[in-house]
């Protein structure tokens, strides 16, 4: 039996027979010149490029029927992306130059997916498939190939579905009677083929690497959406898999059984869990799994990925749709953390040899006033539509603090003198994820309301690794007795100030390691949504005055 281990979007259990996805289409690209006249190959693209929006609508009406508004607006992206005056400017001006239709198409959008690539944030890599799939189709058109996988589904019956990537349109294309799951090699849990997923109701783990190509059609396999586990077996042994599947499935009502469960210990000592978002759609996946609040919401996917700034307006209507969606509950977002492995090429940044430590986070929003005072404008405006609190990233010094409190404190002036109503208690808060910010977090705590350690930067940090790094990943220990001892500094300070902290890195979702967060006074932990539930769980299931036990 082969165990493959991923990244799980929910779902529950399914079970079937291994199907890989293969339509036989060719992704070569054409590095020749066309040979004929750049008029040809310039109205071949128009023509191919016209087809593709017209099969863009189409797939938006039928996504928006069969599955729902959320998920369709993935292909109202895919044709603004597609009109886009610069994207086929772009294109038109390399087939000018000599190059092929579908070369300069593959080329463009090839540049264009390595830029949402190079980011390390998950939501901003699923725009990178947005592009693949808008690139595929195009092309397709071009040659009059079919991407379509559903010559491959079976007449009856369901399959696991297995592949090394699936765009949106292959996906929603898929007819979802035929689909037990998906298993994906590569692939995040905000990629768009989860979205599409969870909206389709089907279990599905991502990220499993190129061990899925071990497999093979036919094998039988359990994918355990929720967990991000699938296990295959060869012919023969499909019955040590159900007994799987039964025992999975008990664990399965245990874990939902928390929904609407209090996050109390057994000697009860009480945590917050709320949950890490990326964009205005993850708000429904965290309410799904009973959120009690949104921990940290990203606010640079509104930045990255685009041609310009977006308006006060856009970034307005994004947050007020959040909070709106929360109904009351607490919103925490963090102000725009562009730099390091986030770019957006319209900031004019330059190289930096060292990004990591370079323009990003709170310095640059005090580097640039004017993007900073349209976030927090749009920021205040939408504070008025529930319960909204600001994050400030990668605070290093009381000076930084305070001159960002000054711009909070001008806009919202501005903005009452307007008449424009804002948020009674909006709250401010630090991210703890520099050394020197734990180191003076008692000095910190004199300035702000509340501490959300980020426990990703903060380990890279104080180690001087870069977790990007993967020759020096073997010394990268997250479990560090100086990170703990850091983090459990910064609670003392917190609290002796009479403010509460959460932990808002990966950490938090780290159940080693919950108990001693527990010990330390953590107040909230924020965590990716799927692991919310199972967290509840181990609260509920600890008794702090007993060392070390759960019963």
């Amino acid at each position: 039996m082969t165990e493959l281990v991923g990244k799980g979007i929910g779902g529950g259990i399914a079970e079937g027979k291994v199907v890989f996805y293969r339509t036989g289409v060719s992704d070569k690209r054409d590095n020749r010149s066309s040979g004929g006249s750049s008029q040809n190959e310039l109205e071949k693209f128009r023509s191919a490029l016209s087809a593709a929006i017209s099969e863009n609508e189409q797939l938006y009406e039928s996504t928006l029927k069969k599955i729902g508004e959320e998920q369709a607006r993935l292909f109202e992206v895919h044709t603004v992306m597609m009109k886009d005056a610069a994207f086929c400017s772009d294109i038109e001006k390399m087939i000018i130059g000599g190059h092929t239709a579908q070369d300069a198409v593959a080329a463009v959008c090839e540049r264009l997916a390595g830029v949402f690539m190079s980011t390390g944030d998950d939501y901003m890599r699923s725009r990178a498939e947005d592009v693949r799939d808008i690139s595929l189709r195009i092309t397709n058109f071009m040659g009059g190939q079919d991407s379509s996988a559903e010559k491959i589904l079976p007449d009856e019956g369901k399959v696991i579905l297995c592949a090394e990537t699936l765009t949106p349109s292959q996906t929603v294309k898929l007819d979802k009677k035929r689909i037990a799951a998906f298993v994906i090699a590569k692939g995040s849990f905000n990629s768009h083929t989860a979205i599409l997923a969870r909206g389709m109701g089907i279990p599905a783990v991502l990220d499993v690497g190129n061990e899925l190509f071990t497999c093979s059609d036919g094998d039988y396999a359990v994918v355990d959406g929720n967990n991000g586990r699938v296990y295959v077996a060869p012919e023969g042994m499909e019955y040590s898999l159900r007994e799987m599947v039964a025992e999975r499935a008990d664990q399965e009502k245990e874990r939902y059984a928390y929904i609407g469960c209090d996050n109390v210990t057994k000697d009860g000592r009480r945590i917050e869990l709320f949950a890490n978002i990326g964009s205005c759609e993850d708000a429904d996946f965290a309410l799904e799994n009973d959120a009690g609040g949104i921990g940290l919401f990203r606010s640079e996917f509104l930045f990255i990925g685009r041609e310009d700034f977006p308006s006060e307006e856009e970034q307005f209507s994004a947050y007020r749709s959040v909070l709106e969606k929360m109904n009351g509950k607490k919103v925490i977002i963090r102000t725009l953390d562009i730099g390091a492995d986030k770019h957006a090429e319209y900031f004019n940044t330059g190289f930096e040899e060292n990004p990591a430590m370079g323009m990003r986070g709170i310095r640059l929003c005090l580097s640039h006033p004017e993007i900073f005072e349209t976030q927090l404008r749009a920021m205040l405006r939408a504070s008025a539509y529930g319960n909204l609190s600001i994050l400030f990233p990668l605070v290093s010094s009381v000076k930084e603090v305070v001159r960002a409190k000054e711009y909070v404190t001008k806009v919202k002036k501005e903005l009452n003198e307007k008449g424009i109503k804002t948020g009674v208690n909006v709250e401010i808060g630090v991210m703890v994820e520099t050394p020197a910010a734990a180191l003076i977090s008692d000095m910190l705590a004199e300035y702000v309301d509340f501490f959300s350690v980020g426990t990703n930067d903060l380990s890279q940090y104080t180690l001087a690794v870069d977790r990007q790094n993967g020759s020096v990943s073997d010394f990268y220990d997250p479990h560090h007795e100086a990170i703990l001892r850091l983090i459990e500094m910064t609670v003392r300070n917190a609290h002796e100030k009479n403010i509460w902290v959460g932990i808002c890195g990966e950490l938090g979702s780290d159940d080693t390691l919950t108990e001693r967060f527990l010990r330390m006074g953590i107040d909230e932990l924020s965590v990716s949504p799927p692991y919310i539930l199972p967290l509840r769980g181990k609260i509920r299931k600890l008794d702090l005055r007993r060392s070390g036990v759960i019963v």
